[in-house]
């Protein structure tokens, strides 16, 4: 399965296009994030939309909007004018989140919705080893098995020939 989420910031604003039969819109832009290590430079990634999502990125999101991007990623392959073939990378949306300096997103696909951060009394602590109102642990104190107990199997000594005759099976 081909599924991608990238948290990036828009570089260039999204442009509206339509196909060559004016029948679907395209929405593309660029997109920044971080490289993996502190000291790699920022990698850039080309974004499209297509359809009523195209529309809707166009008109709510413009550059330096930080979003998180959800879809898949696909290669495209092009002749260039020096006569070799490039691939590049584009990320094809299926949803777009922005986010917000209050730490809020907002979720646009076929539907907009907004999510909140989850409230401190439902957040469960990670750290609970440490709390001292938690119940003491009972330690079970087991004996330890007797291995003498376990018959091994006698060896066949070693001038004897079993007739394969009388395997059971």
């Amino acid at each position: 399965m081909n599924s991608c989420v990238l948290m990036a910031k828009i570089i260039r604003s999204p442009e509206l296009r339509y196909t060559q039969d004016n029948q679907k819109a395209v929405a593309q832009m660029l997109v920044e994030f971080e490289g993996q290590k502190p000291e790699d430079p920022p990698s850039t990634l080309k974004v499209v939309g297509w359809g009523g999502l195209a529309t809707e990125i166009s008109e709510k999101f413009q550059e330096g909007d930080r979003v998180i991007i959800e879809g898949r990623l696909s290669m495209t392959v092009f002749d260039r004018p020096e006569g070799y073939k490039e691939k590049r990378a584009e990320l094809v949306i299926s949803h777009i989140y922005h986010l917000d300096s209050l730490g809020t997103t907002t979720n646009t696909s076929s539907s907009t919705e907004t999510f909140s951060k989850p409230e401190k009394e439902k957040v469960a602590a990670m750290n609970n080893y440490k709390n001292k109102n938690t119940a003491p642990v009972k330690e079970d104190v087991f004996d330890e098995p007797s291995y003498e107990s376990f018959s091994s199997p006698q060896p066949v000594a070693a001038g004897v020939e079993q007739d394969l005759d009388d395997i059971p099976f």
